[in-house]
């Protein structure tokens, strides 16, 4: 009889709030690696709480047998990577423009590679072994040259890297990882996908992952469980789940709601630049390390950009001096909206004209606050929301969050959404003042097929618009929508 690693049967949640609307079966047996596919706040998240007992059930533990590791305890056999546990807990702190601010930074606080040693001596005795798997984690996942950096400095993907290696220097009988790919270039996407194969096919793993995409299913997924509207469907290999999958609308946003969008009056302000961003011979360095080196880039008026480029390559850095998050901007020749930096402009002036989204910003917004406040803060470009909008101004983020398909969230606390429908109510925050220039950083982090063909409806539909705007980062070439017209890549200096 095949080995039962976790088991669950006919298990509901004690407490109502956190029951699924059925009662959830699921076996992860000996061999097996599932892949937890469905909708954003599809209740994915909910099933994995059950599946580690963080949500306890009537009368129905979840079963387990580890074996062949002789840890006893479940939390020592299973490691549970989430998008948001990639940032840490020890940065609580962290606010928005604290990574371009490194004489901000505590001398206290620690270092990758301080980080690395200290998981490497929690989780178990030194040995030769050990010392091996720990050197092999720094090699495939490019970490040398990130051992001596603040983890607060860390790009997103350099920070899932981070996060996974001193994960799996655990060495748990079972990792449960939450869209191990986002924030990742192609290269450490290929890279990641490798290692895990490896680990997979040694046998000692068990692989649970979540994923928003079904297209990032890696290839050493054996089985398949759907979770969608909060029930848990059974589980099926993934050959036959691939071969019942229903394919994607070409368009999700309906004609009418493009209409409304491309039809929206303008904002009675004296926008007139017919250059956005200049920028001259821009060089970007953090001690030693070089970010940026000679950069020239003129961005116009109607242009829609592709940022490209290796995580680590200063896209993030790049785009922060744009939103005039970072003070080495003052000493470069840059140009925005028709104003030199340093000029007199505040940083106000700057950001009244700029819808922006990205993984630092959802990293700083712990702000619980119901989603439709969260919207409504970007009227003011604000981290929490702290003059009073006009109910004209709630009326403006009811439409948008309709728009984003997102409409009945507004009263639900932020930080109790899913990953991907806090995602959806950011980037809502960022067309709600119906900005001249639209800075996406990473906007489909997280989200499902749909909502992320959604809103590549919507970035298309407003940029027909004019005196309209826009830079997005993506690793993704599928994710960028059809309006992109310019396309530039980093490169990173070693």
């Amino acid at each position: 009889m095949q080995q039962k690693i976790i088991s669950i049967s006919n298990g509901v949640a004690r407490m109502p709030e956190w029951r699924m609307a059925r009662p959830v079966n699921f076996e992860l047996l000996d061999g097996e690696h599932i892949a937890i596919v469905g909708p954003n706040g599809g209740g994915k998240s909910m099933l994995v709480d059950i599946i580690i007992g963080r949500h306890p059930l009537l009368m129905c533990d979840p079963k387990y047998d580890f074996r062949p590791s002789t840890k006893e305890m479940a939390a020592d056999n299973i490691r549970y990577v989430t998008f948001r546990d990639s940032y840490g807990d020890y940065d609580s702190t962290y606010y928005l423009q604290q990574r371009w601010n490194q004489q901000e930074i505590d001398e206290n606080t620690p270092r990758v590679g301080e980080l690395l040693e200290r998981a490497y001596n929690t989780y178990g005795n030194d040995s030769l072994e050990r010392r091996e798997h720990q050197r092999h984690l720094y090699q495939i996942f490019q970490l040398e040259s990130l051992l001596d950096k603040h983890v607060i400095l860390l790009s997103s993907g350099e920070l899932r890297k981070f996060q996974l290696a001193k994960t799996l220097l655990a060495e748990p009988r079972v990792l449960i990882i939450d869209n191990p790919f986002i924030g990742l270039d192609t290269e450490t996407r290929i890279q990641l996908n490798e290692l895990l194969t490896t680990i997979a096919s040694e046998g000692y793993l068990q692989i649970i992952t979540i994923l928003s995409k079904v297209s990032d299913i890696p290839p050493f997924i054996t089985h398949v469980v759907e979770v969608s509207d909060m029930i848990v469907s059974s589980k099926t290999t993934l050959a036959n789940f691939m071969t019942d999958r229903m394919s994607l609308p070409e368009h999700v946003l309906s004609d009418n709601a493009a209409k409304a969008i491309t039809d929206l009056p303008y904002r009675d302000n004296d926008y007139n630049a017919d250059v956005v961003v200049d920028m001259k011979a821009v060089s970007i360095r953090y001690g030693r390390r070089v970010i940026l080196d000679g950069l020239d880039w003129t961005v116009a008026n109607g242009e829609r950009w592709a940022l490209g480029g290796q995580n680590g390559s200063g896209k993030s850095t790049l785009l922060s001096l744009i939103c005039a998050d970072n003070p080495q901007g003052y000493a470069c020749d840059i140009t925005l909206f028709g104003y030199a930096r340093g000029s007199g402009e505040s940083i106000w002036d700057i950001k009244r004209h700029i819808g922006y989204v990205s993984p630092e910003m959802h990293r700083a917004y712990r702000k619980n606050l119901p989603a439709i406040q969260i919207v409504a803060s970007g009227l003011n470009d604000s981290v929490g929301l702290y003059v009073k909008p006009k109910a004209t101004d709630y009326d403006v983020c009811q439409w948008w969050m309709d728009i984003f398909g997102i409409r009945e969230l507004a009263d639900r606390p932020f930080l109790k959404l899913s990953s991907g429908e806090q995602r959806l109510v950011l980037l809502a925050r960022a067309f709600v003042k119906d900005p001249e220039l639209l800075i996406l950083d990473e906007p489909l982090h997280g989200l499902d097929e749909r909502n992320g063909q959604l809103v590549k409806d919507i970035i298309n539909a407003f940029c027909r618009r004019k005196n309209k705007t826009m830079i997005m980062v993506t690793h993704y070439e599928e994710e960028l929508p059809t309006c992109i017209d310019h396309k530039k890549t980093l490169i990173r200096h070693i």
